[in-house]
């Protein structure tokens, strides 16, 4: 007979072990409720991709590229380039991705992403526009989840915004309505740096950058975006918890807090 404890008797004891802590303003790898793990980034990973950057958030690692094609613009936008955010949880990240189409929750976190980038005005997407009502530019942001270990959301987003600062779009000029490609590279025309913070709810108390044992326990999370003027550019709540009033103005004093540091960080 076996006298190793069950996986499920095991990790039952963590998540108790965890919650006590927690009650007691403490956590499980250390950190005090308002602190988020280690971040490193390192950008220009992908020789092929117009912009890209790994981004390391404690364990939980994403890549991002960045693409950038020509199409038709919006009928309702025709002065306006192209944004797109796709997402894909890689198989390899974690026992519960599956192959296959992307499933709600990639959907999910990849509007999370473009919401945060679209509402802040990160691109300036006029200045993506070719020829008005017929051609522009086309930006493809592609996230990747290469481990997850919690908080794919600031982690993504993170990526995401690094790619773009780090991504550059071919000089061109237009003549007689037709485009032309000239020598060089320039970067995109960057407005506003949005930076994703979530915090999560576990018995009534806050905490910032939840890691994966921390939201298999949690009541809810809400991600706040912060634009570079201080001023909330979107906002997600996920999970069956509540967040009083009082809460909501306190995630949003943290965040707003927290967006500093984190956008020093990406802009080095």
């Amino acid at each position: 007979m076996s006298v190793t404890p069950s996986t499920e008797v095991v990790a039952k004891i963590r998540q108790r072990h965890l919650i006590e802590l927690i009650a007691r303003g403490k956590r499980l790898d250390g950190r005090d409720l308002t602190d988020c793990r280690e971040i490193k980034i390192e950008s220009g990973v992908i020789d092929k991709a117009e912009g890209s950057t790994l981004v390391n958030l404690g364990n939980t690692k994403v890549m991002a590229g960045v693409k950038i094609d020509t199409g038709e613009p919006f009928p309702d936008t025709p002065n306006e380039g192209i944004l797109t955010v796709n997402a894909e949880l890689v198989p390899l990240a974690s026992p519960t991705f599956e192959l296959g189409p992307p499933n709600e929750n990639a959907i999910e976190l990849a509007r999370v992403v473009d919401r945060s980038l679209r509402e802040s005005k990160a691109i300036d997407l006029e200045k993506l526009c070719i020829v008005p009502g017929k051609k522009v530019f086309v930006v493809f942001i592609d996230v990747y989840i290469l481990n997850h270990d919690g908080n794919l959301v600031d982690a993504s987003a993170l990526a995401a915004l690094a790619a773009l600062l780090n991504a550059k779009m071919p000089n061109y000029e237009v003549k007689e309505g037709e485009l032309h490609i000239k020598e060089g590279h320039s970067k995109l025309p960057m407005k506003n740096l949005p930076i994703t913070v979530t915090i999560a709810k576990i018995n009534g108390k806050l905490l910032v950058d939840p890691f994966l044992s921390e939201e298999q326990v949690m009541d809810a999370k809400i991600s706040i975006a912060i634009d570079k003027d201080e001023k909330i550019c979107s906002m997600q709540k996920s999970g069956l918890g509540i967040f009083t009033l009082e809460m909501i103005r306190e995630s949003v004093k943290t965040a707003l807090e927290k967006s500093k540091a984190l956008r020093k960080i990406v802009t080095g």
